[in-house]
């Protein structure tokens, strides 16, 4: 998923989930950081200070993308996590271990359950709604990425992909893409994820099909697998609402803002990512869902900004004891925590040894 989902339609489920205005922002705003924190390192500080923090994503044509090594340390955590073959931890899973770690939809994966009860169970934290964000990107993944898997594998094939519906947008896609040579394709379009599929899994609006490595033909509607993940996602973030206000009731999507959720999935059929962004920025602006108009906005750099008085590293940083309290810290804080909990204590109990 992009933008548009990431940081729109996760502020709007928050928002019909009964967070206030400030809190969504921090929820979305960190949900969409996962895809833009693509550098780890210390920050030094002019006191003798230091905070070590880590990436969550790697671009399109990173070179690290070509080792298995790294893409277990930030796809499989952060985008395409295991499912397990959909089974309950201490079942085996037919096949290799490459079954075991191919995304599954977040409402089959026993993984996700245990990911969004260790993010709830965390709510004391200072990080909690950042946590939440990053919780809130990875289970939304679950279900655009289901069927491929964060590491370079023939299984994330992409063979005979067809457009149904004729918007022309998957043309566009493997236009881009080109009829590559194997060597361009293991450097430009490596076989991690869905990289052979380019954007085709995160456009809200399209429907299409593709054999994928195992000779199978998928056929994938995205507005619907895009409502289920926002209905199951609205559901998590209730019950996170719940634990400080017990008369929060899990119910989900209101029928009249799933409608206008769907229909916004639907409609906006442009392949810019961006331009879909700003479809829902002024849909939110105007006032279509049920709890009023909202203005917001996503900057890559304003939290980092804010925290550091910069936008990239520098060699020393000038030390501000409100750092401690800063989303920037809070989001990367809550990075680490997930990824911890999930490549040391979640994934082992499937017999899942990633970290």
């Amino acid at each position: 998923m992009q933008i548009d989902f990431h940081h729109a339609v996760t502020y709007v489920l928050a928002r019909l989930a009964g967070f206030e205005h400030s809190e969504a922002q921090t929820i979305a705003y960190a949900a969409q950081h996962v895809d833009d924190a693509t550098k780890d390192g210390c920050i030094l500080f002019d006191i003798g200070a230091m905070y070590l923090h880590i990436e969550s994503a790697h671009k399109t044509l990173d070179p690290e993308n070509l080792s298995n090594k790294s893409n277990k340390l930030i796809w499989l955590p952060f985008h395409f996590l295991p499912g397990n073959g959909c089974q309950e931890a201490g079942r085996e899973v037919g096949g290799s271990f490459i079954e075991k770690i191919v995304c599954r939809p977040g409402n089959l994966s026993h993984v996700a359950s245990d990911m969004v009860e260790n993010a709830l169970n965390a709510s004391h934290k200072p990080s909690a709604l950042h946590r939440l964000g990053v919780t809130m990107h990875v289970l939304a993944d679950t279900w655009a990425h289901q069927g491929f898997a964060g590491v370079l594998h023939d299984i994330n094939d992409v063979k005979k992909p067809k457009e149904d519906g004729g918007s022309g947008s998957l043309e566009k896609v493997l236009a881009e893409i080109g009829d590559l040579t194997d060597f361009a394709a293991e450097t430009v379009a490596p076989r991690v994820g869905h990289g052979r599929a380019g954007t085709l899994p995160d456009m809200p609006y399209l429907s299409w099909e593709y054999t994928n490595g195992h000779g199978q033909r998928i056929v994938r509607n995205n507005t619907e697998i895009f409502c289920e993940a926002a209905k199951e996602m609205c559901k998590v973030l209730q019950r996170f609402r719940q634990q400080e206000d017990p008369t929060t009731r899990v119910t989900g999507i209101p029928a009249a803002d799933l409608a206008k959720i769907r229909g916004l999935f639907a409609s906006q059929a442009e392949k810019d990512e961006t331009k879909r962004h700003k479809a829902w920025l002024d849909a939110i602006a105007s006032g279509v869902f049920s709890f009023g108009k909202a203005v917001i906005s996503y900057d890559e750099n304003d939290w980092k900004i804010k925290a550091l008085g910069m936008g990239d590293e520098r060699l020393e940083c000038i030390y501000k004891p409100e750092f401690l309290q800063s989303d920037w810290k809070h989001f990367h804080d809550a990075l680490q925590d997930h990824r911890l909990a999930l490549l040391h204590d979640i994934l082992p109990k499937y017999g899942i040894c990633a970290g």
